[in-house]
């Protein structure tokens, strides 16, 4: 018998049918001589201080630092959690089993997840892994061909073990020891690995923001041929000087002095990592981080796309063969798609490179075109697929022209002087990947300047200069998407694709779980977002600037940290190694904390100004009368009520119908009107999962027939 243990539900559920293990038990399925079973989320965590001894339940200075002299794990103290790892301990620990098939998500929380829940179960039948990079049903064959050898993902496993250790040691060691000496009365200060140096990011923009004196200038341009020209001396600190400059070459002719028009290429954007998407869709719908790794999850899952929690914007060269097959099955861009398939899709050393993937390849579509997203989701999908198709395009032609020009004058002295002009625009010549964007008319109309005229070295001609007055700017409030941009480069300001996947070693956090870091900052009442912004709070500074160790705050030194993380994955550093330095560092942070002085630190609710505004009466409900409500399957009949469901008035045509219930749940009368007019209902929870009886929290949706659908939050 072969024991396979999937990440979820419903992976074990997509295994079994492709492997025919068809019967259905309580907690897995049965078939074809194997067993599959499932964990959801993490079963087993490292203890907690208070089971090592019992004096660590107390946070009290004097008992820290704490460190345990071996790491134990127990199980989740949850009766769900309990009784699915008994019935995976009862499976794997049978004398018939032959084989283990981790089955988990392949990357480093799902090895940790599933090796942990082994390692406490005490299984001992060897093991074998599944690593698939999508859950089609053609890719878990292709994976059961081809199970690699367990022991080759142990050092992934190390990794995984390395990280949560050090997170431990780190953010309870810290926590406690900042709380006791630091906080106000019933206040934590949380203190972690990684997001104590995410927020000294925020911090230290702010105060750079804060701190920002804005300065008047003045610049001298003017108009020749209708194009503006900046002249090249440096912005002027007073009006006066301006007023002077405008004196010398008005009235005086304009002439051009060179002229030049280089042909250049722009690269196509590359293949999307995670964090690249999240950025992007911050960018252009506004989706926090944490949104966009749920939708592209959810995406995955429904096996539309492939793994998405990766660090590489890089394809395998095994997948070249795949690409035509998958292009062809993206039927809703055929017109982008069809002058691709009239010659041999190209293999690009910026798209396929198999030295720049370790794991898992770059996000891309699967051969499965899908049906019934959420809106948010289809977004998603849309910006995987045109990327996908857009790497395979020619690179955009473009015309960059450079302009000079002077304005002569005599001075007081008699001598010849001269201000020089400079004016720069750009020609589109070729669209090339740009024809798959062609939708996004603001982003073509910033990035393509007016076209310019031609220009005769030499020709000269009458001019209107006038005087531009400006004001120097701040830098920039961290948005998301710059935010997590800077959590890759370690606080680093690159723009630059290529640079970036260099820096990628020494970025803090990883791809997955940097989302979670933005979110536990806003919970914490460290940040707090202003339309798109990103603001510390009071009480994020304070505890910024009572933080004297440098390792503990510095994005820099803390993506040295993730970088012999990812050299423990790649068995070049070992655990124990990564655990001694944490351990030395977390006594000296210790030892200096316990030594210095008290700096209180604000709570957020005493720094923020409370307005005190007169609290809004509240409106009537509004009466709901589904019975007015159009169906929004025909668009032309009313609803009617029936015994069981809500349904068009026009049924034996129609076929529309809204069941009172759901999943175990009777829907509101708000429920259904928001079904019949937004395609969709708001969070619920309590819905009952009908394949296992569990309860799951999401959204009941209409799908493309009309029919109710469940939507996993």
């Amino acid at each position: 018998m072969k024991v396979c243990i999937a990440e979820k539900p419903s992976v074990a559920k997509d295994i079994a049918k492709v492997i025919g293990a068809n019967q259905k038990h309580d907690g897995y399925y049965e078939g074809n001589g194997f067993q599959v079973t499932w964990t959801f989320g993490h079963l087993c965590t490292l203890k907690e201080p208070q089971d090592y001894t019992p004096e660590w339940k107390s946070w009290d200075l004097n008992y820290l630092p704490m460190i345990p002299q071996s790491f134990g794990i127990k199980l989740i103290a949850d009766k769900g959690v309990s009784k699915q790892f008994h019935i995976i301990e009862k499976l794997v620990t049978n004398d018939q089993v032959d084989e283990i098939i981790n089955c988990g998500d392949a990357g480093q929380e799902g090895e940790l997840i599933q090796r942990w829940v082994l390692l406490k179960a005490r299984a001992k039948a060897p093991m074998k892994r599944l690593w698939i990079s999508s859950l089609t049903e053609e890719a878990i064959k292709e994976g059961f061909d081809n199970l690699k050898d367990g022991e080759k993902y142990f050092n992934l496993f190390s990794a995984g073990q390395a990280r949560a250790i050090g997170d431990w040691l780190l953010g309870m060691n810290a926590t406690r020891l900042f709380t006791k000496k630091f906080a106000p009365p019933k206040t934590v200060l949380s203190i972690g690995r990684v997001q104590t140096p995410t927020l000294a990011m925020i911090v230290q923009r702010q105060k750079e923001i804060n701190a920002f004196v804005v300065d008047e200038y003045w610049e001298l341009k003017t108009i020749f041929k209708e194009v503006e020209f900046n002249a090249t001396i440096p912005r002027l600190k007073s009006e006066e000087k301006a007023k002077q400059g405008l004196d010398f070459i008005k009235d005086r002719e304009f002439e051009i002095i060179d002229f030049e028009v280089k042909e250049g290429r722009e690269k196509n954007p590359r293949l999307f990592d995670l964090t690249a998407l999240q950025v992007e869709a911050n960018k252009k719908y506004a989706f926090s981080a944490e949104n966009t790794l749920k939708y592209i999850q959810s995406l995955y899952e429904k096996k539309f796309v492939t793994y998405p929690r990766v660090d590489t914007t890089y394809l395998s060269e095994d997948i070249y063969p795949k690409v035509p097959g998958i292009l062809n099955k993206l039927t809703a861009y055929q017109n982008l798609i069809a002058p691709l398939m009239t010659q041999p899709i190209p293999m690009s050393k910026a798209v396929f490179d198999n030295t720049k993937v370790t794991d898992h390849h770059a996000i891309i579509p699967t051969e499965i075109f899908p049906q019934g997203l959420s809106n948010e989701e289809k977004r998603i999908y849309d910006l995987v697929a045109r990327r996908f198709i857009a790497v395979f395009y020619p690179e955009c032609k473009v015309a960059n022209t450079t302009v000079e020009g002077k304005v002569e004058n005599n001075g007081k002295d008699g001598q010849l002087s001269a201000i020089n002009f400079k004016a720069t625009g750009k020609q589109i010549l070729e669209m090339g990947w740009r024809e798959v964007y062609a939708k996004d008319k603001k982003e073509d109309e910033k990035d393509e300047e007016k076209i310019m005229p031609i220009f005769e070295i030499g020709e000269k001609g009458p001019h209107e200069p006038f005087i531009h007055k400006g004001k120097t700017t701040p830098p920039k409030h961290y948005t998301e998407a710059t935010l997590l941009r800077g959590m890759e480069t370690a606080g680093r300001q690159v723009d630059d694709e290529e640079m970036r996947e260099l820096m990628k070693e020494n970025g803090i956090g990883r791809p997955s779980t940097r989302a979670n870091i933005i979110e536990t900052l806003f919970r914490r009442k460290y940040i707090e977002k202003k339309k798109r912004n990103i603001i510390a709070t009071q009480t994020g500074i304070d505890l910024i600037d009572t933080i004297q160790d440098e390792l503990l705050k510095s994005p820099e030194l803390t993506g040295v940290w993730e970088r012999k993380l990812r050299l423990i994955e790649k068995g070049e550093y070992e655990l124990e190694q990564f655990k001694q330095e944490l351990i030395e560092m977390v006594s000296k942070l210790t030892f200096d904390v316990k030594n210095s002085y008290f700096r209180p630190i604000a709570s957020h609710q005493n720094s923020a100004q409370i307005d005190e505004k007169p609290k809004k009466e509240r409106k009537p409900k509004e009466e709901i009368n589904l019975e007015d409500a159009t169906c929004p399957k025909c668009k032309t009949h009313k609803l009617v009520k029936g015994k069981a469901a809500y349904g068009c008035a026009n049924f034996k045509e129609c076929g529309f119908k809204i069941p009172f219930e759901f999943m175990g749940k009777k829907l509101t009368d708000k429920q259904i009107l928001d079904l019949v007019t937004k395609q969709k209902t708001g969070k619920m929870a309590g819905l009952i999962n009908p394949e296992n009886g569990e309860k799951v929290t999401g959204k009941a949706i209409l799908g493309m027939n009309f029919d109710l659908e469940f939507e996993e939050m």
